[in-house]
């Protein structure tokens, strides 16, 4: 029996292109997955022939023996449930996106202090009734200090370390 050149498996009905997008697909999501930890792979419930091959990615070290590598990773990933691994993935990259935003707001918000903002300072005490007023305004005086004196940021550190100890949403 001869088969049309667009179809890879005429029972299923999927063309070649189809097949070849998924397994792309596939090599995508297995590409993602090496650059997450060891313990983000555990959590994710693998078998042990996926564990192994993962395992060994840290081993592979040219850069077309990583390629062929990714592709039997793709192989692999085909018995697994693809949609729970990309679910994952998805949330690693919301809560990153999330700590990411934060951190972006603690510099916004010690920039503004730094730069003379007593409505800054009121906000924050509003929003963080245990913060230590006086701490703050020493690491800010101390900031525009070290400014001036073109000194490095020591206390602008400090004061984002003491922001972030806070736990501002």
């Amino acid at each position: 029996m001869q088969y049309d050149d667009e179809r890879s498996d005429p029972e299923a009905g999927i063309s070649k292109s189809e097949t070849k997008r998924n397994l792309l697909t596939l090599q995508k999501l297995a590409e993602r997955l090496l650059e997450l930890s060891p313990s983000h792979w555990e959590q994710l419930g693998f078998a042990p022939k996926m564990m192994e091959a993962l395992q060994e990615s840290h081993r592979v070290k040219g850069r077309n023996a990583l390629r062929r590598h990714i592709r039997h990773l793709g192989k692999l990933l085909r018995a697994e449930d693809s949609e729970r691994i990309a679910a994952l993935l998805r949330n690693i990259d919301a809560r990153r996106e999330e700590e990411n935003s934060r951190f972006h707001r603690l510099e916004n918000l010690r920039d503004r202090l730094m730069n003379g903002g007593e409505a800054a300072l009121t906000e924050l005490l509003r929003s963080c009734p245990g913060a230590d007023r006086q701490r703050i305004q020493q690491f800010v005086r101390t900031g525009r200090r070290e400014l001036e004196q073109e000194k490095p940021p020591i206390a602008q550190r400090k004061l984002f370390k003491y922001l972030k100890e806070l736990s501002l949403k």
